[in-house]
């Protein structure tokens, strides 16, 4: 599976960005989608989950309500819609895909990942 990012940007505090993630070279049924985060100096961060098959989520408690993750069949694209950003929220932005059942939140259960997009919000 090639995963490729986009839409990051720069925003201003309590602005929107709706993130892309084309996906290409296998059927995405038996796959769950991810998106992470990681912001300078830190670690990289779950922030949601998608099971391409049925739509199932999963969210971060810090961006839950806020952000929406879904996907689009036919286009074969994952998407990520971020609302209400805050500064914490500034980080390079990682979609990520693994063939399996359960909505993994750890970097290590995710084997396939796309090479990032950044988003930057100003207060």
């Amino acid at each position: 599976v090639q995963l490729q990012a986009s839409g990051g940007g720069s925003v201003e505090y309590g602005g929107s960005l709706r993130l892309s993630c084309a996906a290409s070279g296998r059927t995405l049924g038996s796959y769950v989608m991810a998106w992470f985060r990681q912001a300078p100096g830190k670690e990289r961060e779950f922030v949601a989950a998608i099971r391409w098959t049925g739509g199932s989520t999963y969210y971060a408690d810090s961006v839950k309500g806020r952000f929406t993750i879904s996907r689009d069949n036919a286009k074969n694209t994952l998407y990520l819609q971020m609302n209400s950003l805050k500064p914490e929220g500034t980080a390079v932005y990682y979609c990520a895909a693994d063939r399996r059942f359960g909505l993994a939140t750890m970097n290590e259960e995710y084997y396939y990942w796309g090479q990032g997009t950044e988003v930057t919000v100003s207060s």
